[in-house]
């Protein structure tokens, strides 16, 4: 397995953003988000403006994408951890060895600060996220305008 990081300064090619983004929507198993929502987060994790930023984190075979994290920095330091894991994923046919854990062992490593995402309960990957160290600090509300 090759795992490659992503970020600013690399700037990923559009075609490499599509195939992160449609890998996402495949295998996050209806906890994810849609194309668009997706392509935006990767705008914002790989860009190179001083208030945005974060990174992506590839496991590939054969020049295709097993796994991948997307992690975007939320520049408060002060009062919330500065990186916001935002999608994580492995591929449903490597999933119970060991990627997921070995994904996560690395994108810790190469975050300054702390790190917070949002799981929904039932999601399988919850137990991953525990496994590895992260723990239930408070519950979620959200207010949506439409």
């Amino acid at each position: 397995m090759e795992y490659i990081v992503l970020g600013a300064i690399d700037r990923a090619t559009i075609l490499t953003k599509n195939e992160i983004a449609e890998f996402l929507i495949e295998q996050m198993d209806g906890y994810g988000d849609d194309y668009i929502e997706i392509s935006k987060c990767l705008d914002f994790a790989l860009s190179n403006y001083p208030h945005q930023g974060g990174f992506v984190v590839l496991a590939k075979e054969n020049d295709s994408i097993k796994g991948a994290v997307v992690v975007c920095k939320t520049g408060m330091e002060a009062f919330i951890p500065e990186n916001v894991l935002v999608y994580f994923a492995v591929h449903r046919d490597y999933r119970g060895r060991g990627l997921g854990t070995a994904l996560l062992k690395k994108t810790i490593k190469l975050v300054n600060g702390g790190i917070s995402l949002h799981v929904h309960p039932k999601n399988p990957a919850r137990e991953l996220f525990e496994k590895v160290g992260f723990q239930y600090r408070s519950f979620e509300m959200r207010l949506q305008e439409d």
